[in-house]
């Protein structure tokens, strides 16, 4: 379907839509036993207006709802087929997404401050959601999976395309990094360890938890909810609480201190229906002392003078020295919306965008005190290994890209063909408010009582 659209639907986690609840509701469209409400075309809208875009209002509100329409469609034939999605996949979408969001704000933190809930009750509210993306997705990778495309298909296409509409390449970048995570000493996480131990004999000699956790807890999420974290699945939590949270019975148990790597934290248990489990938890947070934070900047200032000087490659020094989960991709930076190594200003954070700035292909930046996905203090080293200006596509430099429009235009052929045979089968009712779009895949307007 349309791009802008896609990206509306990738975004759907988006902070606007969670705080733009406040639309009166109607169902404008139904497909087969699927409807479609006014709000999720409105968040849509206000989503794809906050980023800064323009379109004319009826027209981009048509189209949400014409892609919402095909969701649907698919979502139907998703369930007839029994596709399924496992409860892993449902989890690394999330947390693939969230990450997200996490980069935009600045930290997980900022995140749970944001929303008002900890990162557990937002993963929770959005799991369903996921569930169903993830659904159709599949169902759509089935209609377009005999779509193949030449290179001599690519080349036409891009020849049949007119001078002045050729596609513009935006600006990208390519990174690559050394991350020196300041340690956490064995004193800052006794101490940690020590508080909570004496928050929980509080409690255990009658305190309340849920006061508690608003005085002391550090999850801003569900601090101010008395640590409540709303019902949650195994899978929803991290192994090391769900393994402790869920061998509680007795809701006047307090479980040991626990550590994860959010943390220390000790669980209570509230309620439990069937394979859900509700809790109280109280986080509290090790902090990183000056200390340990300057070593990591002498370390990562060595590194940089190892590099400068040629006395090692950029590649030994990822493998050797950084602490990142990106050195298993030799220190490569992924962009988390796309899941390539393209990255804009848009997706990365304010420290980055001022490292970097003013440096050409192959240059490496001064060390700089920046942040994990979590939001702890972390050094980091970044080379830029490609830097693309504004250009015109072509063939030579861009055939990747041309590929993918050349393939997309192929599969939206498929997919239309698709959705024609589908309504002759499919009940499709639409409010009459949006009876007057002019749809551009089909005729949803032409209803189907079967």
């Amino acid at each position: 379907m349309l791009k802008k659209i896609l990206v509306i639907l990738i975004i759907v986690l988006g902070s606007l839509s969670a705080r733009s609840q406040s639309v009166i509701d109607q169902i404008v469209a139904v497909v087969g036993s699927e409807i479609i409400l006014r709000s999720d075309i409105e968040n849509q809208y206000i989503q794809y207006i906050s980023q800064g875009n323009y379109s004319d209002e009826g027209d981009l509100k048509c189209e949400i709802l014409e892609d919402l329409l095909f969701q649907k469609l698919l979502l139907l034939q998703a369930k007839a087929d029994s596709l399924e999605v496992t409860e892993k996949e449902i989890s690394q979408e999330l947390n693939r997404r969230l990450n997200i969001f996490i980069t935009q704000l600045g930290s997980e933190k900022k995140l749970e401050e944001f929303y008002g809930k900890s990162i557990l009750e937002i993963k929770s509210d959005f799991s369903r959601i996921i569930q169903e993306q993830l659904l159709t997705q599949k169902a759509q990778a089935a209609v377009t999976s005999n779509v193949k495309i030449t290179p001599s298909e690519v080349r036409a296409y891009y020849e049949a395309i007119p001078p002045d509409s050729l596609p513009v390449i935006e600006p990208y970048f390519e990174l690559s990094e050394i991350v020196i995570t300041p340690v956490i000493t064995k004193e800052e996480k006794d101490g940690t360890i020590k508080k909570l131990n004496d928050i929980r004999d509080r409690i255990l000699n009658g305190e309340s938890f849920s006061t508690m956790a608003v005085l002391y807890s550090e999850d801003p999420g569900s601090a101010a909810n008395g640590g409540e974290l709303g019902f949650v699945s195994r899978t929803d939590l991290v192994p090391e609480f769900a393994s402790v949270g869920f061998a509680l019975t007795n809701t006047s148990d307090i479980s040991r201190v626990i550590e994860t790597e959010f943390g220390f934290h000790i669980i209570q248990l509230i309620e439990k229906r069937g394979n859900m489990m509700n809790f109280r938890h109280i986080l509290m947070v090790p902090k990183t002392s000056i200390d340990q934070v300057q070593i990591a900047e002498q370390k990562a200032d060595s590194i940089y003078n190892l590099l400068v000087s040629d006395s090692i490659s950029f590649l030994d020094a990822v493998k050797k020295y950084s602490d990142s989960d990106t050195k298993l991709n030799e220190g490569k930076v992924t962009n988390p919306y796309y899941g390539t190594s393209k990255l804009t200003n848009d997706f990365v954070d304010s420290y980055t965008r001022r490292a970097i700035s003013g440096l050409k292909a192959g240059e490496v930046s001064r060390p700089f005190l920046g942040s994990d996905n979590r939001g702890g203090k972390a050094m980091k080293i970044l080379r830029v290994d490609t830097k693309v200006d504004k250009h015109t596509a072509n063939l030579k430099d861009d055939y990747q890209e041309i590929q993918q429009y050349a393939l997309q235009n192929e599969n939206q052929k498929a997919i239309k063909k698709w959705i024609s045979g589908k309504l002759n089968t499919t009940y499709i009712k639409i409010d009459e408010s949006y009876r007057n779009c002019d749809f551009k895949y089909a005729d949803w307007n032409k209803e189907n009582k079967l």
